[in-house]
């Protein structure tokens, strides 16, 4: 599935009292950057992740996908669905690429699946125009839903044909956000986006969306 990966650096950001691993990758010549905020029991090392960072650094845009929990946190269930605490770790991973000299100067979008897209609309709502656009891929808006009305960030939500609860929470959630926005059913695909060509299909609408928006002037 996943094509061969470019080079990407290992960061560090402390956030909280602890360190967070993150993968930083195509910031040569990236005309914006993305910053992926993984779904529950998930990883920096989510494979659907990574292929869709590839895809984003092949279009132009950086990315930097982050762990929003270390190891020991991963392990209390109850932690991957603390959105303010992965919103807040967002927010930090945020303000470290506005320092970080390689990215300071790169507009930042938010790639969040499953309660990543919840923290990514949180988080958005602190950074305000910082951030300059967001993608949720079968995520859970909902878990965000006193930030919704404020989400000031140009929104894509792409949700599987075939994820049925899932599609009723984004429709919920979409009525809900005020902004630029757009809500695309990829067809035949699941939550988690496993069927042949619908991956594919996440990728090319998430570059498009990216490029429009963090690249607009």
């Amino acid at each position: 599935m996943s094509p061969v990966k470019t080079g990407e650096d290992i960061i560090r950001i402390e956030a909280d009292g602890v360190t967070l691993e993150g993968a930083l990758g195509g910031v040569e010549s990236a005309v914006g950057i993305v910053l992926f905020a993984h779904g529950s029991g998930s990883s920096r090392l989510s494979p659907r992740n990574n292929f869709v960072a590839e895809v984003l650094r092949r279009a132009g845009l950086a990315t930097l996908l982050m762990d929003l929990l270390t190891r020991e946190e991963d392990r209390v269930y109850e932690r991957r669905f603390d959105i303010d605490l992965l919103s807040e770790r967002l927010s930090g991973a945020t303000r470290w690429l506005a320092k970080d000299k390689r990215t300071r100067d790169l507009r930042i979008g938010y790639f969040g699946a499953s309660t990543g897209a919840a923290a990514a609309l949180q988080s958005s709502v602190e950074k305000g125009s910082r951030i300059g656009a967001i993608v949720s891929r079968g995520g859970r808006p909902d878990l965000a839903d006193a930030y919704l009305d404020k989400v000031a960030s140009p929104t894509l939500l792409i949700v599987g044909g075939l994820d049925d609860v899932v599609i009723e929470l984004n429709r919920k959630a979409y009525a809900k956000i005020k902004c630029a926005k757009e809500m695309v059913i990829v067809p035949g695909a699941t939550h988690l986006f496993e069927e042949p060509g619908t991956l594919e299909e996440v990728s090319r609408l998430a570059a498009e969306w990216f490029r429009k928006y963090l690249t607009a002037q």
